[in-house]
């Protein structure tokens, strides 16, 4: 899968019982852009459930500008407003109905705005699924960067590949056949979806229902994880290697002992225990998570961490991502010096920059000044807890099928060279412990061994 997680709109199910679906009241900003001929307009109509945006049958653009659709489609029982913003065609070239220089200049200054305005909570990128040849492959990365550079992550990003009517197999099929390329190219997308909006064939209704579905699923999925969180404790997960003090920190966080230390040499299979702690009128759900040590890991080891990260991406996607991931590393280093030498910590791989940090102890049965010790790390870790889990802090959780898939390929990397780790083994797991359909599981099998 590509480098950030993603989730699949191949499933799901909408009720058009009017008595069986609740109103909800939250609404949901929807950017949609893409190349012209790309089939946006059509799919706004696809969403509609009825012609509310014109169409042309040829590449000639018929969205001049930016224009904005309000409609409320049914998932889950429910009902949800959605705002769609259909824009101007990309790449119609000097004589087109908008330049293609002046259509990414309105894409931007769109997404400048509309960012300014906390006013986008989903970007679909629209392509047409026929569209093949170098040319074609130029213009899905350039079009896909200038979103990239603008939202800068803080927006989920979603690929919907239309024109896929006539597929022999299943839509699905375009994805599986591209998702190698689109990786390669470096282009993350939060979800994904593979459709067609055609109207006017009969024959084609079966896939016309799976493709709303499949839409409104992203659509749902992201207004979840994009700043419509659902009610609850805020969610913290803390990472990292076996030994560095996790289950401690639970309880300094907790100021109570509730997170059992142990000693339990089960590593890189991620078993994870969940907490919920209370401290300054919040309330937090922790995910101690079990440390990873390289040379722990073996095949076994390996199938064993299908189930556990797949169910802890599950749990976490339930309750609406994460809004606090904190790292923890613990000092290995005093042996060596004796505190007679000054240490200097130095972290490596930090591309992706660190927010902030803490320097503690989470010994908490020790006597003298290392009390004292405690109760500032204590006061420390939770002050940086409520800073950056505050109500206006962005949660940019992207999980689904996408990010275990991306977790399953890290964690490969710990196996040793030797050891030869089978599809099928990785699908029996999937389908015995996780309760997915063979489909699916050869899928992310698929997708983990590709990686």
């Amino acid at each position: 899968m590509p480098r950030s997680g993603s989730f699949t709109g191949a499933a799901g199910t909408g009720s058009n019982d009017a008595e069986e679906v609740s109103y909800c009241t939250d609404s949901c900003s929807v950017v949609i852009f893409g190349e012209t001929g790309a089939g946006k307009s059509s799919l706004i109509n696809l969403i509609a459930r009825t012609e509310a945006a014109p169409t042309s049958p040829d590449a000639t653009g018929c969205t001049t500008g930016t224009k904005e659709y309000m409609h409320d489609i049914s998932i889950q029982n429910r009902t949800l407003k959605v705002k769609l913003l259909d824009t101007a065609g990309l790449n119609e070239g000097s004589e087109g109905t908008v330049p293609a220089e002046e259509g990414r200049k309105v894409l931007r200054k769109l997404l400048q705005k509309r960012m300014g305005q906390d006013d986008i909570n989903l970007i679909m990128y629209c392509v047409q699924g026929t569209k093949q040849g170098r040319h074609g492959i130029k213009g899905l990365c350039r079009n896909y960067e200038i979103c990239k550079s603008e939202v800068q992550g803080r927006v989920p990003i979603v690929l919907v590949v239309t024109g896929l009517e006539n597929m022999k197999t299943e839509m699905e099929e375009w994805w599986r056949n591209n998702e190698r390329f689109i990786s390669e190219h470096s282009m993350a997308f939060a979800g994904h979806a593979c459709i067609t909006t055609l109207t006017d064939d009969a024959t084609l209704r079966g896939r016309r229902d799976q493709s709303y579905r499949a839409v409104c699923k992203l659509i749902e999925e992201c207004r979840t994880r994009n700043g419509h969180r659902r009610d609850g404790p805020k969610k913290i997960v803390l990472f990292g290697e076996a030994g560095a003090g996790k289950s401690s920190v639970v309880n300094l966080m907790a100021g109570k002992e509730v997170a059992a230390a142990s000693n339990d040499m089960q590593r890189c299979t991620l078993h994870w225990q969940d907490y919920t702690i209370d401290f300054g009128g919040e309330s937090y759900t922790v995910f101690d998570t079990v440390g990873l040590e390289k040379p722990q890991l073996g095949i076994n080891g390996y199938l064993d961490s299908v189930e556990n990260v797949y169910r802890l991406i599950k749990k976490l996607d339930q309750q609406g991502g994460i809004d606090l991931l904190l790292a923890i590393t613990g000092s290995f280093t005093e042996f060596l010096c004796e505190k007679k030498v000054p240490i200097v910590l130095v972290f490596t791989h930090l591309e992706r920059e660190v927010t902030d940090h803490a320097c503690i102890t989470a010994a908490n049965r020790l006597e003298g000044r290392h009390k004292i010790l405690y109760e500032e790390s204590r006061a420390t870790v939770r002050t940086l807890v409520e800073k950056f889990t505050a109500d206006e802090q962005k949660s940019s959780w992207i999980g689904g099928n996408g990010r275990f898939v991306s977790l399953m390929r890290k964690l490969k990397e710990l196996l040793p060279e030797p050891l030869d780790l089978k599809k099928k083994d990785i699908v029996s797991r999937l389908m015995q412990r996780c309760s997915l359909s063979p489909d699916v599981a050869r899928q992310l099998a698929e997708m983990i061994k590709q990686g």
